[in-house]
């Protein structure tokens, strides 16, 4: 990346990277017109919206199809039970979803089993073709750099399209050290296609920029686009607007 870093610039790139998200439990079909809404701004859409399941055929019928429609499963807790998320799997994908947010059994693979949490994954991945699979590890929860390389070679041999930080409800969400490290994985698996997606506690312009710097280093400034790199969050896109609408706080500004 360049040593000096153009703000309007990044929050471009944020934009149209961004999993635009809704997951709270109080979620109403108000709420997701709301969503979509937002999803389609001045400076141009969203790369997605993520909801729940439930959600996914309103959300599909009230977007432009320029915005895909992702929705989460086997979520939040990422039990190690295949058949509960290939239901889930399969009724995402009726409802119209082009992509599938599936949280990685972490408990299981903590516990030490790998195998079990392998062959999940083959199973969500046969399940969810031909869709987008991002795999959530939830790596505030595994914790050491170990674990979440393991989480990460575990979800790119299944086939994987990206792999995704956290759920956003736990109480460590996306950190720099737990991204670098996937980031490092993707760069060495030999995957061209394979992507990285930051997830939870991301607010603003300025911490989505070391994201962004952190995967150009790793994967090459070739990657800063939907197809490869997102950013899953509900707050961000208000610092992205302040920033392209040039209303940006000054403080943030100077954090540049």
């Amino acid at each position: 990346m360049n040593s000096v870093v153009n703000p309007t610039d990044t929050a471009r790139t944020l934009l149209r990277c961004l999993d635009l998200t809704s997951l709270n439990d109080g979620d109403t079909p108000e709420t997701i017109a709301a969503l979509c809404a937002k999803a389609q701004t001045a400076h141009g859409p969203v790369a997605a919206v993520c909801v729940w399941p439930r959600f996914v055929a309103q959300a599909r019928a009230a977007l432009p199809a320029e915005i895909r429609v992702a929705a989460v499963a086997n979520f939040p807790d990422g039990a190690l039970d295949v058949a509960r998320a290939v239901a889930d799997i399969e009724s995402i994908a009726q409802a119209g979803a082009q992509e599938i947010d599936v949280v990685l059994p972490y408990k299981a693979l903590l516990a030490g089993q790998t195998q079990e949490v392998a062959e999940f994954l083959a199973e969500v991945r046969h399940a969810s073709r031909p869709l987008t699979l991002k795999v959530i590890i939830e790596s505030g929860e595994l914790k050491e750099e170990a674990h979440i390389r393991r989480a990460t070679q575990l979800a790119l041999s299944a086939g994987a399209d990206f792999i995704k930080t956290s759920t956003g409800k736990t109480p460590v969400s996306a950190t720099l050290e737990a991204a670098r490290a996937m980031l490092d994985e993707i760069a060495h698996s030999g995957l061209s296609a394979a992507g990285f997606k930051a997830s939870g506690g991301i607010r603003t312009v300025v911490q989505g920029q070391d994201y962004v710097t952190a995967t150009a280093e790793k994967l090459g400034e070739a990657a800063l686009n939907p197809q490869r790199l997102r950013f899953g969050a509900s707050g961000l896109l208000d610092d992205i607007l302040a920033v392209l609408d040039g209303k940006a706080n000054t403080a943030a500004q100077g954090a540049y």
